[in-house]
C-alpha cells in the first residue's frame, strides 16, 4: 500500500506532490506490471469538504475559519459540510448545529447553494470522464472509475490519481483525494485513509492487510446496532471478523453477516456502473417520521417495485441492474446495486433483488428514506426468455401483471392491492419522491 499526501489548502497553489510510503508495498509496479498484477482497478474520489470548501473558495477571508454549510440551530438544522479548521473543534458533518455551535462558539454558518454546488459537481464529473469511460457518481462530491486496461495510455494508478487530483484544481480550484484497489469498498475506504489531498493505492495482494486493522465502523454496512452487536461479541476490528468466521457471524446476523464477512475478506464484486449512459427507472420515498419496522420497510419496497415495473411495462422495456437506495438521519446515504441474469419488468423479480439487498445491508437502524430503481434498460424481448419450465411461469406473472395494468387503467391505480403492500400504507411519506425515469 502506498499513502500519498499533499500539502492543504487551496493556498498551496494547488498540487504540488510529496509523497510517503505506508505498508509493506513499496514502490508503485511500472507500467508494464500493472495489467498483470492488478486485473481490475478501480478509484474512488472523494472531495475534501466539499460544499464548505467552495464556499471558502468563493470567499478567500473566510479561509482558515472554522466553516460549515447547514441548516440553522434548530430542531432539525444538521451540518452538511465542515471546514477542517472547523473540525479542529470536533464539528463534522451530520452534527446537529445546535451541538456544532457549542462546541465552536465562533463557527461561521451558511445555507449553501445547491445550484452552484451542483454546477461545481458537473465540472468534476466531466473531469473524472477524461480518465474512464464509466464513471458512477455516488453523489455531488464523489464517483467511482474503472481505470482497468488504462495503464499503457494513462501510467500507473498512482500516476493516474495524481494527474485526476492536479486537473480537478486546475478547474475547479478544489482539493480531492483518491484511493485505488482491486475492489470498489476498498477503494472508497481508502480515499478517506488520507485526507485532504490523500492518495491511497491498495494493491492486490494487499487488501486484508490494508483492511483488517481498521475498527469496524469503517466496514460498509455496520451501523451503531450492528457495531454494537459485534462489540458485545469481543470484536474490534475487521480483521476480528475473518477471525470470527462466516458461519459464527451468520448465526448472529443472518445474510448480514454473511455480507460483513466477505467484505471483511476484501470481496467485493460489483462493477463500476456509469449512471449517464443508460436510462433508468427509479421511484423513492422520504417519510415524514423515520421508521425502523422491517415489515413496513419491506412493504414499502414491494409497492415500489410494483410502480417501477409497472412503468418499465409501459415503455415496453425491461432492465437487469436493480438498485435500493437507503438513508439514515440526516443524510447518510447507502447505494447498493445487483445485476440480474436477464433484462426484466416483473415486479416479482425487481422486488426479490431489491429485497435481498435490504436484507444484506440493513443493521436495524432507522430510516428516513427509501427508493428502488432499474437500469441497463433495453427493448423488451431483446434479452434472453427463460428456459422450458422458466417460461410457463414469466408468462404467468406477465399475464397477471397486464391485468393488473387494464384495470388500474381503467379504475385508477391502487384499485388492486398486494397484500404485502397493505402494511405499507401505515407508513406516512412527506410527499417527497421520484417516479419518472431519468435519461
Amino acid at each position: 500500500m502506498t499513502t500519498s499526501e499533499e500539502k492543504a489548502g487551496p493556498s498551496a497553489g494547488g498540487p504540488t506532490r510529496t509523497d510517503a510510503a505506508a505498508g509493506s508495498g513499496g514502490e508503485p509496479p511500472g507500467p508494464g506490471e500493472v495489467g498483470n498484477a492488478w486485473g481490475r482497478v478501480i478509484a474512488h474520489v472523494d472531495m475534501d469538504a466539499f460544499y464548505a470548501s467552495i464556499e471558502i473558495r468563493d470567499d478567500p477571508s473566510l479561509e482558515g475559519k472554522p466553516v460549515v454549510v447547514g441548516g440553522e440551530a434548530g430542531s432539525r438544522g444538521v451540518v452538511s459540510a465542515a471546514s477542517y479548521a472547523a473540525r479542529e473543534y470536533g464539528v463534522h458533518s451530520a452534527m446537529p448545529m445546535a451541538e456544532a455551535l457549542r462546541k465552536c462558539p465562533h463557527l461561521i454558518r451558511l445555507p449553501g447553494d445547491m445550484r452552484k454546488y451542483q454546477s461545481v459537481s458537473r465540472q468534476i464529473m466531466e473531469v473524472l470522464s477524461h480518465y474512464s469511460p464509466t464513471v458512477e457518481p455516488l453523489s455531488l462530491d464523489e464517483a467511482f472509475l474503472d481505470l482497468s486496461g488504462m495503464s499503457k495510455a494513462l501510467g500507473t494508478p498512482e500516476e493516474i490519481a495524481v494527474r485526476i487530483q492536479e486537473e480537478i484544481w486546475d478547474v475547479t480550484h478544489l482539493t480531492a483525494s483518491v484511493g485505488v484497489a482491486p475492489v470498489k469498498f476498498v477503494a472508497k475506504i481508502a480515499s478517506d485513509f488520507v485526507k485532504p489531498r490523500g492518495r491511497t493505492i491498495v494493491r492486490p495482494g494487499e487488501v486484508e492487510a490494508f483492511l483488517h486493522p481498521l475498527p469496524l465502523s469503517r466496514l460498509w454496512g455496520v451501523g451503531p446496532r450492528t457495531l454494537a452487536v459485534l462489540e458485545g461479541l469481543g470484536l474490534a476490528t475487521v480483521g476480528d471478523l475473518t477471525r470470527w468466521g462466516e458461519k459464527r457471524l451468520a448465526q448472529k446476523l443472518g445474510q448480514h453477516g454473511e455480507h460483513l464477512y466477505r467484505l471483511a475478506m476484501g470481496d467485493d464484486s460489483r462493477s463500476v456502473v456509469s449512471d449517464w449512459d443508460a436510462k433508468s427507472y427509479s421511484h423513492e420515498e422520504t417519510f415524514a417520521r423515520d421508521q425502523g419496522d422491517v415489515e413496513r420497510l419491506e412493504g414499502v419496497l414491494l409497492d415500489q417495485a410494483l410502480r417501477v415495473a409497472r412503468r418499465l411495462r409501459k415503455d415496453g422495456v425491461a432492465g437487469r441492474i436493480v438498485q435500493l437506495k437507503l438513508r439514515f438521519p440526516p443524510f447518510v446515504t447507502l447505494t447498493r446495486r445487483v445485476t440480474i441474469d436477464e433484462p426484466t419488468n416483473d415486479p416479482d423479480r425487481i422486488f426479490e433483488a431489491v429485497r435481498t439487498l435490504f436484507r444484506a445491508v440493513w443493521d436495524g437502524s432507522p430510516v428516513r428514506l427509501l427508493g428502488v430503481g432499474v437500469s441497463g434498460v433495453r427493448g423488451e424481448g431483446e434479452g434472453s426468455l427463460d428456459l422450458f419450465d422458466r417460461e410457463e411461469e414469466r408468462v404467468r406473472r406477465r399475464r397477471l401483471a397486464d391485468v393488473v395494468d387494464q384495470i388500474e387503467s381503467k379504475f385508477g391505480r391502487g384499485k388492486v392491492t398486494r397484500a404485502g403492500t397493505l402494511e405499507k400504507r401505515k407508513v406516512r411519506s412527506t410527499g417527497t419522491m421520484n417516479d419518472r425515469p431519468v435519461d
